[in-house]
């Protein structure tokens, strides 16, 4: 018998990003934690009048054991740094 594998826990983070004074974009505050995309979501929204830039992302992780999945953009308005 094949048992699943359990799933990993998902992280799911709101950032947001403003423009200093030198013209760099940094980030404004972040990562913020959610307890679901759909939360995150609005709340990303809520925050684009305010900010260049802000994102919603998600991706299975597993910190305790250093497993990171590939992150999946929920939302992203306005200017974004380049991210790896």
């Amino acid at each position: 018998m094949v048992h699943p594998q359990p799933k990993m826990p998902k992280l799911i983070v709101v950032m947001a990003f403003d423009w200093n004074d030198d013209g760099e974009l940094v980030t404004a505050f972040g990562p913020q934690d959610y307890a679901s995309e759909e939360r995150a979501v609005r709340q990303a929204q809520t925050l684009v009048p305010n900010h260049a830039g802000v994102i919603a992302w998600s991706r299975e992780a597993n910190p305790d054991i250093g497993e990171y999945g590939e992150p999946v953009t929920l939302f992203q308005a306005g200017d974004m740094p380049d991210m790896e």
